[in-house]
């Protein structure tokens, strides 16, 4: 086999062919001089890649839109047409398509669902822009009775929005208020059909969802993306008491969302839309963190 080494130490063959420290004939790719390429390694030292060997599963995106309505935290919902769960209600979303990534998936569903579109914390607010952030992922195996699906949910808030318009396999939409949603015991056992459990495992996504939102509105300025793009200090408090649930003392709230530099920048407008003497109005600021915290308080 030998005809002796080459100058990198290699054994060589008599006809020229070099093998290595195992006696494993060299590649061209791994002789001196040669450019390595990974994927040679696939081509000739690996077996290919085979997809049919793993089970298929799918991905989705499913939204926890949430507004403030009435003085009350609400969710939106769809009425399923098609199934599973056909006629029942669950949170908006959809498949993940072949060539987008997650945040253009949910992006895209919040559009078709609502009309409005993803706002970039770094660019100015736009009059359609709603906040929206990734949640958390949902992949038990039994979530979804037609195939492995996994769920990769994100929270959007906006301000009061308008009635919802049903698209996709949804044959109807509607806001619902959270607390309906969830039931007082946080569960969804009634018989009713508007109160009947969400689709999936829509309640816990909901769930997780609005509890992401009330522990953020303690120390960042998440609150005033329920709101519009200038508003009064009292609309700002009923935001907080909308998705907390409890009465807060304006006087105290006042003073400590004013406290923070750089948390609300007085607009020099004033309103009267709100009823009584002209209220002041703010925009929210560059600062995206209470410091001091608003805790929330115990109910």
């Amino acid at each position: 086999m030998t005809g002796g080494r080459d100058d990198a130490g290699h054994e060589v063959g008599r006809a020229g062919t070099r093998y290595g420290a195992d006696g494993e004939e060299l590649l061209e790719e791994h002789r001196e001089g040669s450019v390595y390429r990974q994927a040679d390694d696939y081509d000739h030292r690996m077996p290919p890649y085979d997809p049919s060997t793993f089970p298929p599963f799918a991905v989705t995106v499913d939204l926890v839109v949430l507004t403030v309505r009435r003085h009350a935290l609400c969710a939106l919902v769809v009425r399923r047409g098609e199934s599973p769960f056909q006629g029942r209600w669950a949170l908006p979303g959809g498949f993940v398509r072949a060539d987008e990534d997650l945040g253009a998936a949910a992006a895209r569903e919040l559009v078709e669902e609502t009309g409005l579109c993803a706002q970039d914390p770094a660019a100015p607010a736009i009059g359609n822009g709603a906040h929206l952030e990734q949640l958390a992922t949902y992949g038990d195996p039994g979530r979804d009775p037609r195939m492995r699906v996994v769920s990769v949910a994100h929270l959007a808030l906006a301000p009061d929005l308008p009635a919802p318009r049903a698209g996709g396999d949804a044959n109807s939409a509607r806001w619902s208020p959270v607390e309906d949603l969830l039931g007082a015991e946080g569960n969804l056992g009634h018989e009713d059909e508007n109160q009947a459990p969400l689709a999936f495992d829509h309640a816990r996504i909901l769930a997780d969802g609005v509890e992401r939102a009330r522990s953020k509105i303690e120390y960042s300025s998440l609150a005033t993306a329920f709101c519009p793009p200038e508003f009064t200090v009292g609309e700002l408090r009923r935001v907080y008491e909308a998705v907390w649930g409890v009465v807060l003392d304006p006087r105290n709230f006042h003073r400590k969302v004013t406290g923070t530099p750089g948390f609300l920048v007085p607009t020099g407008g004033t309103t009267t839309r709100q009823g009584g003497r002209p209220a002041q109005l703010f925009r929210a600021g560059a600062a995206t963190v209470l410091n001091p915290p608003m805790l929330r308080p115990e109910v």
